[in-house]
């Protein structure tokens, strides 16, 4: 049977896929990797599968990784890396408003280089399985929800209640993004003024909502 082609990332979609005994990268082994936890589960990362979705030999592996475990927390610094520290530094991203500062957190619901959703899904699907990785997981979602806390608190929401606003905003976007409502991306950012005025309580300023709408929509074009 003939093999499949690599699923490789490369920085140039137009370039050959690698084959045979061409040298793969670090990156290579991760990305495929990345590519099999989200698609089919931890249980499916190992070594020789994803050796042969590359079509090269898994010695190169050992270049690079120590274990098939060495691999697996790799994925997981590259997760924490993306997803948890996105969406701190968007947090911490200065605004003059706290709408606006909820629009620079409402782009990790665009931009998959700040968090990766289906990532997300797949490591709290490990998570289920694994105490280590539960425990890293609810390490993970403190620092996002004390960042959310601390975003709130900037302007001037009481301790109690910008806690509560930060678990009502965080739990939300988690939530709809496990619904996977499948809506016209039009529909998904016509609905910010609204949201914004329930996690807030305020009306977002001239211009906000039209900056992160033009962000989103951009960053949904290229993803396509």
């Amino acid at each position: 049977m003939a093999r499949s082609k690599p699923v490789l990332h490369r920085d140039d979609p137009k370039a050959e896929p690698l084959v045979g005994n061409i040298k793969v990268t670090r990156e290579d082994w991760l990305n495929v990797a990345m590519d099999v936890l989200i698609s089919d589960g931890v249980e499916q990362v190992k070594v020789l599968a994803l050796a042969d979705r590359m079509a090269v030999s898994r010695s190169s592996f050992y270049w690079y990784f120590k274990s098939r475990q060495d691999l697996l927390d790799a994925l997981l610094q590259q997760w924490e890396e993306t997803n948890t520290a996105g969406m701190v530094a968007m947090a911490e991203r200065a605004a003059p408003t706290i709408t606006a500062a909820i629009c620079n957190v409402f782009r990790c619901t665009a931009n998959s280089g700040l968090f990766n959703t289906a990532l997300d899904f797949a490591v709290r699907d490990w998570a289920r399985r694994s105490g280590p990785v539960r425990s890293l997981l609810d390490r993970s979602d403190q620092r996002r929800m004390e960042a959310l806390s601390r975003m709130f608190a900037r302007y001037d929401y009481p301790e109690f209640e910008a806690e509560t606003r930060a678990k009502v905003l965080y739990y939300m976007q988690l939530g709809y993004d496990v619904a996977q409502l499948n809506e016209p991306n039009e529909e998904r950012v016509g609905t910010v003024p609204e949201y914004l005025r329930i996690f807030t309580g305020r009306d977002p300023q001239p211009g906000e909502v039209e900056e992160f709408q033009a962000y989103a929509m951009e960053q949904w074009k290229q993803a396509r």
